[in-house]
């Protein structure tokens, strides 16, 4: 069977909300590490998913999802000590008063439930956003993901635009921002109740650790709560334990989600023990799948993993070891491009404003550089993807388990990428175009 004809198979069997990366779909064969196999035996980098934040086809996660599927997986209307047992383990990874935990399948589930329990908390439904932020696909969350409804978000949601990502009153101008969306949503009806915020900022473009203090202290001045969405952040990506932490503040309520199981179902969300106990008297919530023994046995090797200090160690050593790879690189080039790092979470942003280039600059032609760059590494068999309100940065979260090798390798084929961009470019009048 060729590519081809398995690609048709799957467009006219899956649904048509279902796509691919790339422009020749990646076919897979097999997956280790940080390498995935395509079906004609290509090796490929993966330098994008971090849901394996362990790796892919870990042993250790397959022996303990073994062990569990012989002895039990009931739901949670039945005691399993191996689930109470992992939930403090996780609690206690955690800062006061974050002491309890409701698990979910998704991240996307964390972020409803955490919504639910916000507006319960507050009586408010109002929420506040970036611009560009997602937080999942369910209807409640897909309604303040403005990155994949676009103008369809809700009423009840009002977004706001970031401040520029280096100015040294970040903090203070976001917490300014969130006043006037605050206001806004009272005017429409809908009181402010929630802040949401992915602690990497990855769709909105990647941001660097900085203080938010101001802005958590400014949402509770005004009533809400501050939703720490860590689904994207969480497990040491950020180089602690939490991204959260990288900010200076303490969450409200938290979510979890990806890396949790290392690529079983299984996700989270954590509060005040008050806050679930309050919801839960007159609300009930329970989910068939949600907190069951084998996806928990995947979420313990990871865990096991945060505790040793490991991937938090790894993040902040191969971050840092990565962007010096890929400023290097810049440096030899003519494009102009930022690296922003936030543990190994790295975004490679080829919007630069305020420089002396000229209108090829534009946010349109930056857009185009970081899609072209996204195919130009998949012909080097390097697999990442591009963020940002725009398109314009490349956005590089490998497993957290990547060798100093493997950064190499990734910035070498970033390197050869940008040459054969810089070739292209130099031979058009013009970028932007067919034929990238």
């Amino acid at each position: 069977m060729t590519d081809q004809t398995v690609t048709s198979k799957r467009e006219r069997v899956l649904g048509g909300t279902y796509r691919t990366f790339y422009s020749s779909p990646l076919i897979v064969e097999s997956a280790a590490g940080c390498t995935i196999t395509d079906v004609n035996g290509n090796r490929y980098l993966d330098a994008y998913n971090n849901v394996p934040v362990l790796g892919h086809s870990v042993p250790e996660v397959r022996q303990a999802v073994d062990v569990q599927l012989g002895r039990a997986n009931v739901h949670t209307r039945y005691v399993d000590t191996a689930i109470v047992d992992y939930a403090q383990r996780l609690v206690a990874t955690f800062p006061e008063p974050l002491e309890s935990v409701v698990f979910a399948c998704s991240g996307s589930e964390a972020n409803d439930l955490a919504l639910r329990l916000a507006a319960h908390a507050t009586g408010r439904d109002g929420v506040i956003v970036t611009n560009h932020a997602y937080h999942g696909t369910t209807s409640a969350v897909a309604a303040i993901s403005p990155s994949l409804v676009g103008p369809g978000i809700g009423v009840h949601v009002e977004t706001l635009e970031l401040p520029a990502w280096g100015h040294p009153e970040f903090d203070k101008m976001l917490a300014a921002a969130l006043r006037d969306a605050a206001e806004k949503l009272d005017d429409r009806g809908h009181p402010f109740g929630a802040f949401i915020l992915d602690s990497a900022v990855t769709s909105d473009g990647i941001i660097e650790s900085r203080s938010l203090e101001v802005t958590a202290r400014t949402v509770r001045e005004l009533g809400g709560l501050y939703i720490a969405d860590e689904v994207q952040s969480g497990f040491g990506r950020t180089g602690t334990n939490w991204g959260f932490e990288q900010l200076s503040v303490v969450p409200d309520l938290v979510t979890l989600g990806k890396p949790m199981g290392n690529g079983l179902p299984v996700s989270a969300v954590l509060g005040p023990h008050q806050v679930f106990e309050a919801f839960g008297a007159q609300q009930r919530y329970f989910n068939t799948f949600a907190g069951t023994a084998v996806p928990i046995a995947a979420a313990e090797v990871v865990l096991t993993e945060l505790e040793s200090g490991a991937l938090t160690t790894r993040a902040n050593d191969g971050g840092a070891m990565l962007r010096k790879l890929l400023v290097k690189e810049i440096d030899r080039s003519t494009l102009p491009a930022l690296v922003r790092q936030n543990g190994l979470m790295v975004g490679v942003d080829f919007e630069v404003l305020g420089t002396a280039e000229t209108a090829a600059d534009s946010t349109q032609t930056a857009a185009w550089r970081a899609k072209t760059m996204v195919e130009r590494l998949y012909e080097e068999r390097i697999l990442v993807s591009s963020t940002g309100s725009s398109g314009t940065v490349l956005k590089i979260r490998p497993p957290l388990v990547i060798t100093d090798e493997q950064l190499r390798e990734l910035a070498l084929g970033f390197g050869r990428a940008l040459d054969r961009l810089e070739v292209f470019e130099s031979s058009r009048t013009r970028p932007i175009g067919d034929g990238a």
